[in-house]
């Protein structure tokens, strides 16, 4: 059994059991977390919702919070000596996934 969820602007495919990164939520370690926004549930057949499945809800663990690897950004124009040189890292939720409600 998988569903397909949507947080933070992205989609992801999860299963009972699965540890990802997504988008900081904003919780505290141990807390729980429940995503309604349920795009699809395959149980024995796939459910599509439109946009959303009616009544379902996954529901996740968070194990911490932290911080991705950095992505440097270099800006430069040619002939004229323009360059810039700035760095992101972009802060993440890592979450267990429990249960699948459908």
């Amino acid at each position: 059994m998988y569903a397909i969820i949507a947080t933070g602007g992205k989609q992801y495919k999860v299963a009972e059991g699965d540890v990802l990164k997504v988008e900081k939520l904003g919780a505290e370690e141990g807390a729980q977390v429940t995503f309604d926004q349920v795009l699809a549930v395959n149980n024995d057949g796939i459910v599509l919702g439109t946009p959303t499945v009616a009544g379902a809800s996954v529901s996740a663990t968070v194990l911490e919070n932290g911080k991705g690897k950095k992505v440097i950004v270099y800006r430069y124009k040619r002939k004229s000596g323009y360059h810039k040189k700035n760095g992101h890292r972009q802060q993440y939720t890592k979450v267990k996934i429990d249960k699948i409600n459908a």
